[in-house]
């Protein structure tokens, strides 16, 4: 099929070249022309694992190219997808839609055959159904242009993967239209659908729902083990050992039971807070004050590791602090809302010579945080440290062993943000090894 993808940011240049990997003629689209030239020579603008071989693939073959032009885009695609950004907007909860409505304004008026708009994108709920009429109201006379939802869930570190082989499909449709949808989506997906990957056809509200639901349900889930931590710490106990046990439980799990400095990026904090706003402009803000205890706990965690860093400093004014991570998770250069970074500039607005170093964040941190201190390896970033503080639990970081370090830290001091590390390894080698919600 000839399909176009706006929007070339992590979710749009993801999707594009994965849509070329599945067979199809994909056309890029954005306004951004330095993106562009980077993507059209086969680089991509930020990491992820295993995208960049897809993306060069694909513009070998001649399936994958980029534009910003939407009347070619429109030209030449019957089939496109949504995948801009909906970032919070400033001073308030919500999510600032402009750019999503930036696109159909543009696009629907130009399209000149029957055509289907997927928006990929997270949005409050209501609003496909809104763009919806917006697209039909806008379409020229005798063109059908139909819109459906088509949520993303993506994992950083994993997207390849995750579009290539979802765990499940979501397609919201409105059930007043004439029925494209659904099957341009079967289409689209139908390498899919033939590893017999789950297809669930919803109205379109439920389809901007289920994104919604997944990241405060997710979200939930950090935060109700962040907050037993704190139960642990007060009580003595280790939460790692608890998450473990209750992990065992099917109805419960243990994915996303890791105690911790919390959540971050650019999803989860942005979406848990836009669904929360929505909520309250449908008349539903009762049924969701739970999300808020979810992001107070998160926003918690990150002061009580400054708190940590302090204490095992004795004071932070004068001291060397080593920061391992500024991704806000392994594999992945995105430092949105990093409770890594947040965490560095909390300890160096108290005094503390701070030293960073990521193995794959490290432009990004200096762009956002360009008054502390980076180094070119974990060994620099921690020679004459007072603290070692584990932030990102990156496999070289996970590895590491206190021989490593002995000889270039001022203090043996090993401050585990993410329980990732063996505190009886490090305790027997003479460290003082601190954990969130461990002994």
């Amino acid at each position: 099929m000839r399909i176009a993808v706006f929007g070339t940011g992590y979710l749009g240049a993801t999707h594009a070249a994965c849509m070329a990997e599945l067979g199809h003629d994909v056309l890029g689209v954005d306004v951004d022309q330095s993106k562009l030239a980077k993507l059209q020579s086969g680089e991509v603008p930020f990491y992820e694992p295993g995208l960049e071989d897809v993306l060069r693939r694909n513009i070998a073959a001649g399936r994958l190219r980029f534009t910003d032009s939407y009347e070619e885009a429109a030209a030449f695609a019957s089939v496109h997808f949504i995948g801009v950004g909906t970032p919070q907007k400033k001073g308030e909860f919500a999510a600032d839609l402009k750019y999503v409505d930036a696109v159909v304004e543009t696009l629907a008026p130009l399209i000149t055959e029957d055509s289907v708009i997927f928006g990929k994108s997270t949005v409050p709920v209501g609003t496909a159904e809104r763009l919806a009429a917006r697209a039909s109201e806008l379409a020229k006379e005798g063109v059908v242009v139909e819109l459906a939802w088509n949520p993303e869930f993506l994992r950083e570190g994993f997207a390849v993967e995750d579009t290539l082989h979802p765990d499940r499909l979501v397609v919201g449709v409105d059930r007043n239209a004439d029925g494209r949808a659904e099957g341009v989506a079967r289409e689209v997906y139908a390498a899919l659908l033939d590893e017999e990957i789950p297809f669930l056809v919803t109205d379109l509200a439920t389809a901007e729902l289920v994104k919604a639901s997944a990241n405060a349900f997710l979200a939930t889930k950090i935060s109700f083990i962040n907050a037993i931590s704190e139960v642990c710490e007060a009580a003595g106990a280790d939460v790692t050992q608890l998450a473990d046990a209750i992990g065992y439980d099917a109805r419960i799990g243990r994915r996303f039971l890791n105690a911790g400095i919390g959540f971050g990026g650019g999803c989860l904090p942005k979406d848990i807070r836009a669904f929360m706003a929505r909520a309250g402009e449908l008349g539903a803000d009762e049924a969701l004050t739970l999300l808020r205890e979810v992001d107070s706990i998160n926003m918690r965690r990150r002061t009580k590791m400054v708190e940590i860093a302090r204490e095992a400093c004795g004071s932070l004014l004068g001291a060397r602090v080593a920061i391992l991570g500024a991704a806000f998770k392994p594999d992945s250069d995105d430092v949105r809302d990093s409770p890594a970074l947040n965490v560095a500039g909390q300890i160096q607005l108290q005094g503390a010579d701070v030293n960073v170093y990521d193995p794959k964040a490290m432009e990004n941190s200096r762009a956002l945080f360009p008054t502390l201190g980076y180094s070119t390896s974990a060994r620099e970033a921690c020679e004459g440290a007072d603290a070692v503080l584990v932030l990102t639990e990156w496999k070289d970081f996970r590895g590491l062993q206190p021989k490593d370090l002995d000889t270039i830290v001022r203090k043996r001091v090993m401050i585990d943000g993410r329980n990732c590390l063996e505190p009886e390894q490090w305790r027997a080698a003479g460290w003082t090894y601190r954990g969130l919600g461990r002994p």
